[in-house]
């Protein structure tokens, strides 16, 4: 039987007792201070009332707390541990990236007697969940001939700060990933989405332990020897350092071959910047915003932080304005991509007690 992106009842795709999650909840939102920081980073927090994206990501995995297990690193510890009371928490001895994080996180699961994974951000919003769910499940199907599974989003606009995906031929559901493209020019991500052979990469995978690890031994030795040395039973912080400062798609999923790509639609968006609340929060006066009032005159496309205070606009036009109690932010929405860079200007000057 034909596989499809959205069987019609999710439920008879329950993921199975061995299934786990692996949360990566490692980054730091820069794109999202001054309200995220080092020790509260944007996955630990809520857009607009209600759970944390954190929260949230755990949650829509339906997965019971004993087979979540969620990656962070020693700065913001405490504040996940606070949210998923539960959970287990990977905590990383300092930043590597993905690719040594997730290996790590591949091992626990086999020594837990996980027989496939699901790898996905803390930090995106994802509307439709039964969609989602459905997906996962049919990326479990295609993970069991050993493949490497990546949920590509299907694009709605020629998106020029995501990677992008160039699929095969294949069957209407899953089809062979041809390329991997980061962040191309306007005229290709035109390009991409008029030709339909094209999707989003979200960063979300599904594979078995023994798949990735294979992987990861075929193109990361550093890495491949801190597994080695973790079976032999050395301890994390003496052999983190041998892995690979890499991401898991520079490192692993742009060299390898055989690896599947599932389209997908379940209303996605990464949140990567302050402009992205004009997708995932209803748009009121102004613009989209997260305040206890707004008044606006002659203002739109604004994005608004500024919880429980009033907020009056007046004359202004695509700005992007963050009220905290320590900093704030103001920036035309145009450079909503570009805000870590003030962070890092920030950091230069050495005023730590505002990153």
């Amino acid at each position: 039987m034909k596989r499809s992106d959205t069987p019609s009842d999710p439920r008879s795709h329950a993921p199975s007792d061995s299934t786990f999650a692996v949360v990566l909840a490692g980054g730091r939102g820069t794109r999202f201070w001054p309200l995220s920081r080092r020790a509260l980073p944007k996955q630990c927090l809520s857009l607009g009332g209600g759970p944390t994206l954190l929260q949230q990501t755990v949650s829509r995995t339906g997965l019971p707390n004993e087979r979540v297990l969620v990656v962070t690193g020693p700065d913001m510890a405490g504040a996940v541990r606070d949210q998923l009371p539960g959970v287990d928490l990977l905590v990383e001895p300092s930043p590597r990236n993905t690719a040594a994080a997730i290996a790590w996180a591949a091992l626990e699961v086999e020594r837990r007697g996980g027989s496939e994974c699901f790898v996905l951000p803390s930090d995106h919003v994802i509307t439709d969940e039964p969609a989602f769910r459905t997906a996962l499940a049919t990326a479990a199907t295609v993970a069991e001939s050993g493949a490497l599974v990546t949920l590509g989003v299907r694009p709605t606009r020629p998106e020029t700060g995501f990677g992008w995906i160039e699929m095969g031929e294949g069957d209407g559901s899953d089809c062979p990933v041809m390329r991997f493209v980061e962040k191309p020019p306007r005229e290709d991500a035109e390009r991409f989405l008029a030709g339909g052979r094209h999707v989003w990469n979200a960063g979300m995978f599904v594979w078995s332990p023994e798949a990735l690890l294979d992987a990861v031994a075929a193109y990361l030795p550093g890495t491949t020897a801190m597994i080695k040395a973790l079976r032999r039973g050395s301890t994390l912080a003496d052999v983190w350092g041998l892995s690979e400062a890499t991401s898991i798609d520079y490192g692993v999923m742009e060299r390898a071959s055989g690896i599947r790509v599932l389209p997908v639609k379940f209303g996605w968006s990464d949140v990567g910047s302050w402009s992205a609340l004009l997708e995932v929060l209803p748009l009121g006066e102004g613009g989209a915003a997260i305040a206890e009032e707004v008044i606006a005159i002659r203002a739109s496309g604004n994005v608004v932080h500024a919880a429980g205070k009033l907020v009056a606009l007046l004359g202004v036009n695509d700005l992007i304005v963050v009220d905290t109690p320590d900093a704030m932010l103001v920036a035309p929405v145009g450079e909503a991509q570009n805000v870590r860079l003030l962070l890092e200007e920030v950091e230069r000057r050495k005023l730590g007690r505002y990153a």
